[in-house]
């Protein structure tokens, strides 16, 4: 009995979360454990540890413990990617597993011993839970522009740098001119590479302007965007680009207890929607939830202009405060007098109110649940309608 009541606590997709949280909590297990490992090896003596460790030189062994940092910070992205469904991220940890069990092994060290272990457990566990990170990576055409731009100015100072290598005091291959042209594109200039000819002094000039421009529009349509939808979503609002592709959506006026099974049911049925609330704290919860949310007062002109009442094919409102829900109605009517307005009345003498205030339909929940009960009673075809809303409330 206890385990039946356990069972039908659980949420239906529970396997699908515990899948999904398994993974995400192992490449981030194994991205920490690849970062420390590296750290500790750096700058460790000759190994004899393993089997491998003969045959390892010295200088593979260290470099292993530069790149197992490196690789552990770029577990730490895929595990992030992974922690928002998108399919990139699971190609990404998928490749990056076994280069951290590698690094791990010719590391020949006893600290490594972990990392290789867990790499090689949580392998299989990201493969068998390919499908539920199924999300694309949603890149606009000025963020595939700005990344390209970086990408080009980089290898147009290596590349170059390397053909003028002889007008350079210590560049010798690709790697040095890669090392020149970051920290000139980057500004850093540590002045150990330096021109010594006109040429590459124009050289150097160029890539300092394209470096520092390139760096800038990168940050600003790469990370600008990511660092503004986190403080929208922190303070429970929509940025204006999600906004401005508002058009045939639902508004939801309010928010209150009738409000979350109409969420539930927009959901379900796909439709797009935005709920208007002056509650902040259910705001920010709504929007942990990606659910579209506009902060401010529904009865108040301007968030129901930000949530684009023109382009609105219907409004809801039901939050259990009729009077507060008449001002709303008001509001959204005087604002979209074509617009299909549903209003739900807690006190049902209070229909009539809220059909003169403006709504088109007014429905009182206690009535039609006492009215679907005394049907179902009376042996009235609604039951699978019924069994639907116990669902629900369970």
């Amino acid at each position: 009995m206890v385990g039946e009541r356990v069972a039908r606590r659980l949420p239906q997709n529970w396997t699908w979360i515990v899948g999904t949280r398994a993974a995400v909590l192992l490449s981030l297990a194994v991205a920490l454990l690849s970062v420390a490992t590296g750290i500790v090896n750096i700058e460790q003596p000759a190994a004899d540890f393993g089997p491998v460790a003969t045959y390892v030189p010295t200088i593979i062994q260290q470099g292993v413990g530069f790149t197992g940092a490196l690789t552990g910070f770029l577990m730490v992205a895929s595990a992030l990617a992974l922690r928002r469904g998108l399919r990139v991220g699971w190609y990404a940890t998928v490749v990056l597993l076994p280069m951290t069990a590698i690094q791990g092994l010719l590391q020949a060290s006893p600290y490594s011993i972990p990392l290789v272990v867990l790499s090689l457990i949580s392998l299989p566990t990201v493969l068998i839970t390919r499908r539920q990170f199924d999300r694309e990576l949603g890149l606009t055409t000025t963020q595939l522009a700005a990344g390209g731009a970086l990408v080009g100015v980089q290898a147009y100072g290596t590349f170059g740098a390397f053909a003028l290598r002889e007008d350079f005091d210590g560049i010798s291959n690709l790697l040095d001119a890669f090392y020149f042209t970051l920290v000139t594109s980057s500004t850093v200039g540590y002045g150990d590479i330096g021109p010594t000819s006109p040429d590459a002094q124009l050289f150097t000039m160029s890539v300092v302007v394209l470096g520092v421009a390139s760096f800038g529009i990168a940050i600003g349509a790469l990370v600008g965007p990511a660092i503004q939808a986190r403080i929208t979503k922190t303070l429970g609002k929509m940025t204006e680009s999600q906004l401005e592709l508002l058009e045939n959506h639902i508004l939801v006026l309010g928010y209150g207890e009738l409000t979350e099974p109409i969420v539930d049911e927009l959901n379900a049925a796909g439709r797009s929607f935005v709920i208007v609330t002056n509650d902040r704290e259910a705001a920010t919860e709504l929007a942990e939830r990606d659910i579209p949310v506009v902060t401010g007062d529904p009865s108040d002109e301007a968030p129901l202009e930000r949530a684009h009442i023109e382009r609105a094919v219907a409004a809801v409102v039901a939050t259990n405060h009729d009077a507060e829900d008449a001002l709303s109605v008001l509001t959204a009517r005087e604002l979209a007098s074509d617009l299909r307005i549903v209003a739900a009345a807690t006190d049902r003498e209070n229909t009539t109110k809220l059909e003169r205030a403006g709504a088109d339909a007014v429905l009182s929940p206690a009535v039609l649940g006492g009215s679907l009960l005394v049907r179902s009673a009376l042996g009235s075809d609604n039951s699978a309608l019924i069994d639907r809303i116990l669902e629900n409330e369970e």
